[in-house]
């Protein structure tokens, strides 16, 4: 039965749900297995699910204790293109819809498209046309 509620419990399994597909992802496990290793109960792993807990649940409840910035340790871990965040959104998208009730996963998507654009946008990346 989807999560009708977004809490602690409901966005953990989402993180670790959407990196367990991600992972095995060609496109975008790259990416994050040359930095976190292939191993999601690795130490690396586990304080990046533990950030992305902290971002989601602040995203989503208002309440956390992340107080970093999502878009800094992205700027250097690689060519990235629109098509690495398509993927990206496509997989969580997946996720999303298969975990929560559609009105609390439309939500957490629409989120998590205006992060993607911010980051294409900050990288440069929707210029690649022009």
């Amino acid at each position: 039965m989807p999560y009708d509620k977004v809490d602690r419990p409901a966005i953990e399994k989402m993180v670790r749900e959407f990196y367990a597909v991600i992972i095995k992802d060609d496109l975008v496990g790259p990416y994050f297995i040359r930095f976190l290793g292939n191993d999601l109960k690795n130490d690396k792993w586990y304080e990046h699910l533990h950030v992305l807990d902290e971002f989601w649940t602040l995203m989503m409840t208002g309440e956390s204790n992340y107080k970093g910035h999502p878009f800094p340790p992205h700027v250097f871990i690689g060519p990235l293109d629109v098509e690495t965040f398509e993927r990206w959104l496509k997989i969580f998208h997946e996720v999303v819809y298969g975990l929560f009730v559609t009105e609390i996963a439309d939500e957490i998507y629409k989120k998590a498209q205006l992060a993607a654009e911010q980051f294409i946008e900050n990288l440069g990346l929707d210029d690649e046309d022009d």
